[in-house]
Order: structure tokens, then C-alpha cells, then sequence
């Protein structure tokens, strides 16, 4: 029997239905608020090292979202729906239309559709926030048309990828309590080599030009000098003319596991941008690397800058995947 201070478990899932929850030790409207912040959501929603590059809703009774999730491989899987309840700060019932993932996951789920016509799975969740002494209970309930669906979700990774979500929803909570969480752009990506490698790429005035910013840019490099107290200065070339001059101070350099640096750049006749980058190098279990960059910015308002006027948070992915691209020619 559970105490006055602890959360019963919740009833039992239907025979249609997929479970899961978690009990968080923050308010309720707080879990609601990761939930309703497309910004908050993309930090956390799919399994780990996963991304969200398109994450947008209308969160309202009525409302339309659209999200893609993109694996560290850069596969895209996109879903959308409707929100069908929004009862702040308890309950959420929406639709999750997963009709525009690849076909090899259709067929992974449903290997006896009809092939002669587009793939289509639409899936009714219910997210409940229970408090209780601060403390909160989370439960997802997830609906499928039959059981076979469902329990060909649960075989495809659903009980982990979810899991996984959850893990980073913690983590993301336990930032938003940083001092410097309103200021910050965080991005993550694994990347299929080695970590020596991965840093070359990073430090390495011939490799670094190949990959450096987003889609479309080109970078030259004037002096690049990858030491405690050496600079990097090098000019980003927009697709339509603009040039971008750049310098970066090294801070900290620990081979191959840790930079940190400031970085003063500007747009050619535009607004100056400063912040401090601490990028982090972990080697994975399966030989891959995984790439965490954390910039923090003087302001809210200059983070927000950055993202409004340079698109930095997709100029991030692209970069990202310009990186994926180069390393898979590096031997």
C-alpha cells in the first residue's frame, strides 16, 4: 500500500493500449510546460541521440503540430495530429499520425498492409500529470486500432524509445534549472566514428573548411591555432554573397575529448554575436561518437537573436549532417 506521500501506481493498460509513466520530482505544471514549449519539446521528445529539427503546434484544443524526429543516422521520421483535449495543468489527448514514416517502418508494424495504398497509422494518446507533494506522476496511454498493432510497436522499440524520451525529459528538466538554461543553444549528435577522429575533423584546418557551417557555406581560414590561448580566424561565405568574419578563442583544448571557446562573429553590415562553447567528445560503446555542443549566450535576448536573424538552431543541423557527410570520406 503506498503512503500519504508516494503515487499509486496506474490502472492497467487495455488490451489496445501502450503504458508507460514516470513519477518526476517537480510540480505538475512544470511537466505541462515541457509539453506545451515547442522549444522545451524538442529537447527531449525521442529516444537518445535522436533530434527534433521541425518541432510546431498550436497547443490549443483544435490545434495542429508537426514534428520530425531524425535518428543519428539522419533519417527523418516525421509525425503530426491534432491536439483533442488541452486541460491545463492535467491532461492532454492528441492524435499521432505517423503516415509520413519511411515505408520500412510501415512494414515493420503492419507487414501484411495493403501495399497498393499509402501507409497510415493513427494512434489516440492521453497524457495525465498527477501531483502529489510536489512531487508528479506522468502516464502515457497510447490507443492503436488492434492489439497486433501494438504489440508490433512494443517489438519495434517503443517501450525503449519512450524511455529513453523520458530520461531526456529529466535531463532536460534538471537544465531549465541551470542559471544559464534561458541562454543557451544545445545540440547533440553520433556520429559513425571513431572519437580521434571525430576531433581531427573538429581541429584540423584542412578538414574543419570541408564541412564548417551550414548548407551552402563555404569557410576560409586565416590562422587556426587549436591550443589554450590560440585563435581561430576564419570568414563563413554565405550561398548569396554575404561573408561572416569569425574569432574564436581556445580555452581549453583536451585531446580528444573536450574544447572550449569564445566565439565574436558578425554579419557584413549586421548584428555582432558573442557566446562561449564548451563541445564535448564521448566515444560510444559501439565505436561511434557522440558530439554535444553547448553554447551560452550573454542574454536571452542575444540567444534569441542569433536564432531569429542567423536560423542558428537549423544552421546547426545542417552542419551537423555536413559533418556526418565528411566523415564518412575520412579514412
Amino acid at each position: 500500500m503506498a503512503s500519504g506521500n508516494e503515487l499509486p501506481p496506474p490502472a492497467a493498460a487495455a488490451t489496445d493500449e501502450f503504458l508507460i509513466w514516470r513519477v518526476f520530482d517537480v510540480p505538475r505544471s512544470v511537466l505541462f510546460a515541457m509539453w506545451m514549449n515547442p522549444g522545451h519539446l524538442a529537447r527531449w521528445w525521442g529516444p537518445r541521440d535522436f533530434t527534433s529539427p521541425v518541432c510546431e503546434m498550436d497547443a490549443r484544443a483544435g490545434g495542429r503540430y508537426r514534428i520530425v524526429m531524425r535518428s543519428p543516422e539522419g533519417v527523418d521520421l516525421p509525425l503530426k495530429g491534432e491536439f483533442l483535449e488541452v486541460e491545463a495543468p492535467g491532461r492532454l489527448v492528441m492524435t499521432i499520425d505517423c503516415s509520413e514514416h519511411p515505408t520500412e517502418w510501415h512494414d515493420l508494424i503492419n507487414p501484411g498492409r495493403d501495399r497498393s495504398v499509402p501507409p497510415a497509422l493513427v494512434m489516440v494518446q492521453t497524457v495525465t500529470f498527477e501531483e502529489q507533494a510536489g512531487r508528479t506522476r506522468m502516464t502515457i496511454r497510447t490507443r492503436f486500432d488492434s492489439a497486433t498493432i501494438r504489440d508490433a510497436a512494443v517489438r519495434v522499440g517503443m517501450n525503449e524509445g519512450w524511455s529513453q524520451s523520458l530520461d531526456r525529459l529529466d535531463a532536460t528538466i534538471a537544465e531549465e534549472a541551470s542559471p544559464t538554461a534561458d541562454r543557451e543553444l544545445v545540440f547533440a549528435r553520433v556520429f559513425s566514428a571513431r572519437r580521434e577522429v571525430v576531433f581531427r575533423a573538429w581541429t584540423e584546418p584542412d578538414q574543419v573548411v570541408q564541412w564548417w557551417g551550414p548548407r551552402g557555406f563555404t569557410t576560409t581560414t586565416e590562422v587556426m591555432e587549436v591550443r589554450p590561448g590560440g585563435v581561430w580566424k576564419h570568414t563563413m561565405h554565405g550561398p548569396d554573397g554575404t561573408d561572416y568574419p569569425n574569432t574564436t578563442r581556445y580555452i581549453e583544448v583536451v585531446r580528444p575529448e573536450r574544447l572550449v571557446y569564445t566565439n565574436s562573429g558578425e554579419k557584413v553590415g549586421g548584428t555582432g554575436v558573442t557566446f562561449r562553447s564548451t563541445v564535448l567528445f564521448e566515444e560510444q560503446a559501439d565505436g561511434r561518437t557522440k558530439v554535444t555542443m553547448r553554447m551560452v549566450f550573454p542574454s536571452r535576448a542575444a540567444r534569441d537573436t542569433v536564432i531569429r536573424e542567423y536560423g542558428a538552431e537549423e544552421g546547426a543541423f545542417q552542419m551537423m549532417d555536413r559533418l556526418a557527410a565528411h566523415l564518412g570520406g575520412v579514412r
